[in-house]
């Protein structure tokens, strides 16, 4: 997959198929639409392109928070998993929201990608005030003699329900559902980071990690069963030949929260790794959530700790 960030330097694609939207998850509804974009490219003997913004045009035009399921280099590997030709991450700016439909139909739309084929939902709304819509897009493919594809009301809705449903599972520890949606686990990663070592004096090592980037979705507090990874793509104070020996993926549990039965008030992230104990500080991990386990619990003193956590060590390994 040829992945570009600079509109003013794209090819000529060869047939053009383009489809155009934020794609946040590139879950199962995506995933639908995505197949339909290859499909039609695979007909005529032409190029998929998928056109996707970052930031979230939301993130510009829209002063509520956002969280996404995916950041940008996420969504990129999991849509070079698609199987798509080429990608154009456009930057979205105000200027770029500012611009009439008319504006982005002739001078981005089709000035930038001569498209042979456009995929778009009936409810796709584009231009300075979202006034563009299927309607107009109709008349310039007449016009223009480009084809224009309408996605299925059940796809769209799917794609926008499932979107909205993933960020609400995933808050409220239903991981299931969440990966029902999505099809895959949902991931997240952390660079490792100094803790207080308070797991080591009670037989349970975590790696502690640092908060996502911000505009990162963190699932919602308690403690969950989990895979882990070292991410080879991701900086690291180490090199490679010197990191300990990690299996992978790795079995483990995470809590996330601010641990109370210590007095604690700030988020933390902590995995304890099983059958593992070997310094990783520096490292990146990718984490992915299997099942959530049980929320976040204050205990009477670290004994009742220790015997839950040897208790979700059981559940974990049962799950995993």
């Amino acid at each position: 997959m040829k992945v570009f960030s600079n509109i003013d330097q794209l090819p000529a694609f060869t047939k053009a198929v383009v489809t155009i939207g934020t794609f946040d998850g590139v879950h199962l509804g995506h995933q639908q639409i995505i197949a339909q974009l290859k499909k039609e490219a695979m007909r005529i003997n032409g190029e998929t392109v998928l056109v996707t913004f970052d930031p979230h045009p939301r993130k510009i035009v829209s002063s509520k928070p956002l969280q996404l399921i995916n950041i940008l280099a996420e969504k990129i590997e999991l849509l070079e998993q698609q199987g798509i030709d080429n990608l154009v991450v456009v930057p979205f700016t105000a200027a770029f929201a500012e611009q009439s439909a008319r504006g982005y139909i002739e001078d981005f739309l089709i000035s930038r990608f001569h498209p042979h084929t456009v995929i778009i939902g009936y409810d796709h709304r584009f231009g300075k005030d979202r006034s563009g819509d299927f309607h107009l897009l109709e008349q310039y493919a007449r016009q223009q003699a480009f084809e224009l594809i309408e996605i299925p009301v059940h796809v769209i809705d799917e794609a926008s329900i499932s979107s909205t449903k993933i960020r609400e599972a995933l808050l409220q520890g239903k991981i299931e559902l969440a990966r029902h949606f999505l099809g895959y686990d949902y991931f997240f990663e952390g660079l490792v980071i100094e803790g207080n070592k308070l797991g080591r004096t009670i037989g349970y090592p975590t790696a502690n990690l640092q908060a996502p980037v911000s505009d990162k979705l963190v699932p919602g507090n308690g403690v969950y069963a989990v895979y882990l990874e070292i991410d080879k793509q991701q900086p690291s104070s180490k090199s490679d030949s010197l990191l300990p020996a990690f299996q992978s993926p790795a079995k483990g549990m995470m809590n996330i929260g601010i641990r109370p039965t210590i007095g604690g008030s700030n988020m933390v992230i902590e995995v304890n790794i099983f059958d593992f104990d070997a310094s990783i500080y520096g490292s990146a991990l990718r984490v992915h959530l299997r099942k959530y386990l049980r929320g976040e619990q204050k205990f009477n003193g670290l004994d009742e700790l220790k015997q839950q956590l040897a208790a979700d060590r059981l559940h974990a390994i049962s799950v995993l």
